[in-house]
């Protein structure tokens, strides 16, 4: 039996590696001509780096790098409203929380296939089942697959030519992402900020010496379609100096803007032989910073039920296991985007006196069930 994964991106590869490490034949399909070291920076939470130390991962991932001890939630100026220490997680379950580059990740995890080919410049166009069997359409090229697994992201081909029903949701924020050379105070080294404005955000944090990953969200209006690049830094010019400067120190090819879109919750993410995982099945708004890490988890998962059985009764219980959880994450993400994005004054105040209010005890236990892996 092949195995064959539509996508090499970060869940895609994680898979492979998973599949291939219980003897399992793979083969991964990526539109892509070439894999190379684009995009921005990525955080692997408590709960992905538990995958990769399984996946013996560990230590590469960390050495490529930079380990993130504290999350901070805080005002325009860096004044602390809420923050997760993450110690007690790294000692409890031995792995630290890593910022990375996204692609120097990629490539890491490429460079651990030993017997998986990935089959650049393949973009999936039509899937047809037949006889049992389904046939794989790319751009001319035909190919015959016995098992599909989805990792072909939000808007995953597979997901639409054979799952009907299911829909997209746009949360009217606009995100810009870049990569700035920028010499970080050493207070934020191993931190990641996420300062809270009116209508706006902005988080920073260190991926390697000298190398900082940010991302910037503001609200967009009924007559506002796009912000202009080149403007990013008068969007935030009430906040501290220090986010000015790293907006300054990025080049503008470095900045990727997009919307900020999920996937609606859905019942269904397998049928037959077909599977989807990660943003393909449950797409996240980036507000908890577990987008990836979820589709790490599927990983996880899924290499475990299809070693122990038939794809079809392995697809079903992957779903079993992950859904509750992913769909808690999909769901607790969208809420928080509106409320770091409350325009209202009063309502600010509000929100930001009940985050420095809340128990120490409620943020562990929250952060405690995220990172928390399925027992399979």
């Amino acid at each position: 039996m092949t195995i064959d994964i539509i996508g090499a991106g970060i869940g895609g590869l994680t898979t492979a590696i998973a599949l291939e490490k219980k003897g399992l034949k793979v083969r991964v399909f990526e539109q892509s001509p070439e894999l190379k070291p684009i995009g921005a920076g990525i955080i692997l939470a408590n709960n992905a780096m538990q995958v990769y130390s399984k996946l013996e991962l560990k230590e590469v991932i960390e050495q490529s790098g930079n380990a993130i001890s504290s999350i901070n939630i805080t005002n325009a100026n860096l004044k602390p409203i809420s923050k997760v220490d993450l110690a007690y997680f790294e000692q409890k379950h031995k792995v630290q929380n890593i910022a990375i580059h996204r692609g120097k990740l990629q490539q890491v995890l490429a460079d651990q296939l030993r017997s998986t080919k990935i089959y650049l410049n393949h973009k999936l166009t039509d899937i047809i089942q037949n006889n049992g069997q389904y046939q794989l359409f790319f751009d001319g090229k035909e190919v015959s697959s016995q098992v599909v697994i989805g990792a072909d992201g939000l808007n995953s081909v597979v997901r639409q030519k054979l799952f009907a029903g299911n829909s997209t949701r746009n949360a009217n924020q606009l995100c810009w992402r870049g990569i700035a050379n920028f010499d970080l105070p050493k207070t934020y080294t191993n931190e990641l900020n996420e300062a809270w404005g009116k209508a706006d955000r902005f988080g920073f944090v260190q991926i390697a010496p000298k190398k900082v990953y940010w991302y910037a969200l503001k609200t967009k209006k009924a007559s506002m379609n796009e912000f202009d690049n080149a403007k990013i830094g008068t969007y935030f010019s009430n906040y501290t100096p220090l986010v000015k400067d790293i907006i300054a120190a990025t080049q503008q090819d470095q900045i990727h803007t997009s919307d900020i879109i999920d996937l609606k919750p859905t019942a269904i993410w397998h049928k037959d032989n077909v599977c989807l995982l990660g943003d393909a099945a449950h797409a996240a708004t980036p507000n908890m910073g577990q987008g990836a890490c979820q589709a790490i988890e599927d990983a996880y998962v899924l290499s475990e039920c299809l070693a122990n059985g038939l794809p079809n009764q392995a697809f079903q219980k992957f779903q079993k296991v992950r859904m509750n959880k992913a769909h808690q994450v999909v769901k607790t993400s969208w809420r928080l985007g509106k409320l770091a994005h409350l325009s209202n004054p009063f309502l600010i105040a509000f929100r930001n006196f009940a985050m420095k209010m809340a128990p120490k005890a409620v943020n562990r236990k929250q952060t405690e069930q995220l990172f928390t892996l399925a027992r399979i």
